[in-house]
């Protein structure tokens, strides 16, 4: 599925289900069977309950960050995006995704890598 309008889409799915933080919003986003990693090495959250309900653990309020992507390698099995997170009263981070789609846009797998950037919190 090398194709930016479906990573795109995948993307403004991803962020409505942060602003919304509605279970069904962030179920749309993954395959039954899906992987979600926080970390590289964390233990992953495995299949749609288990990420709706981890999700809603360390949840965001609605508007409390911004946020900019973009592609930095797409190909038919893994798409890679870098991105910023701006947090209203806090730190911003540096993102980088490796994402998985399945044919059908929603994601199998995906994996997160987080920075704080130097001085964001002053």
């Amino acid at each position: 599925m090398a194709d930016l309008a479906a990573l795109a889409s995948w993307i403004d799915g991803y962020r409505r289900a942060w602003e919304s933080n509605l279970p069904g919003d962030i179920q749309a986003l993954f395959t039954e069977r899906a992987v979600y990693r926080t970390e590289p090495y964390a233990d992953p959250w495995v299949g749609q309950d288990a990420i709706v309900a981890e999700w809603l653990l360390a949840a965001d309020e609605p508007g409390e960050t911004s946020f900019r992507w973009a592609p930095l390698a797409i190909t038919d099995e893994v798409q890679i995006v870098v991105a910023t997170t701006v947090y209203r009263d806090g730190p911003s981070y540096r993102n980088l995704w490796v994402i998985r789609l399945a044919p059908d846009g929603r994601a199998n797998e995906f994996t997160e890598w987080w920075m704080e950037e130097p001085d964001s919190a002053a």
